[in-house]
């Protein structure tokens, strides 16, 4: 069967993904709600999926009932979820799929926009936790957050101080306000956007989305250090 579909290489397929992502946070930082990025979704986590299988887009996904073929020529069903609690996959075109990702692009105010894998294994295994109903398999997603080990126990990578505070990152990219040597329990972002706009820090990216608090803290950094080196 003759296709118009373009093969892609690992290289577009990054590049495409991260503007995928870049768009996705536009949207988001102009108060688009993620639920009604549906479509922008599910183009990230086929192109997430494709990254890390080092595989191809598949043709006819609505027929066949999976998104990605990988390199090892497994047919990946992927599903892309920001807020749902649920995912789910046509019986009747299952048997055509050999793994099953379940990702979630997550929209934070520190990190950003990523995407976490929430499920990554066989098609037989992912059926044996899904429930049937209405002609589907049904998927559950769990919302628990994963337990994180505190910052403090990380290298300092940069530092700056400004007035009585010390804004301080460490090399996970996480960036603490301290006072008097005691991390203050504010919210980062809204302490450093007065600071950003004093030294002449943007507070928008160069594709035109609100930086994320991690590059927003690196450029205040910078921009202090370097006015206190002049």
């Amino acid at each position: 069967m003759k296709s118009d579909r373009p093969t892609l290489t690992q290289v577009q397929i990054i590049q495409s993904l991260a503007e995928a992502l870049s768009w996705f946070e536009k949207e988001v930082s102009w108060g688009v709600s993620p639920g009604e990025l549906n479509h922008l979704t599910g183009r990230i986590g086929e192109l997430y999926a494709a990254m890390i299988t080092r595989g191809q887009m598949a043709l006819d996904t609505n027929q066949r009932g999976y998104d990605v073929v990988s390199a090892s020529n497994e047919r990946v069903s992927v599903k892309t979820v920001t807020t749902s609690n649920h995912v789910s996959f046509n019986q009747n075109t299952f048997h055509h799929v050999d793994r099953i990702m379940v990702l979630r692009v997550n929209i934070d105010d520190e990190k950003g926009v990523s995407v976490e894998e929430l499920l990554d294994t066989s098609a037989h295994d992912a059926q044996q936790r899904m429930r049937s109903q209405g002609g589907k398999f049904i998927y559950p997603i769990a919302r628990g957050n994963r337990e994180e080990r505190p910052v403090e126990g990380l290298e300092i990578t940069a530092r700056a101080s400004y007035a009585d505070l010390a804004i301080v990152q460490y090399e996970s990219g996480a960036i603490r306000i301290r006072r008097n040597g005691e991390v203050q329990p504010l919210v980062v972002k809204e302490i450093l956007r007065p600071i950003a706009t004093e030294v002449g820090v943007d507070l928008f990216n160069s594709k035109g989305g609100l930086k994320n608090t991690q590059q927003l803290g690196a450029d205040v950094i910078r921009a202090l250090n370097a006015r206190d080196n002049r």
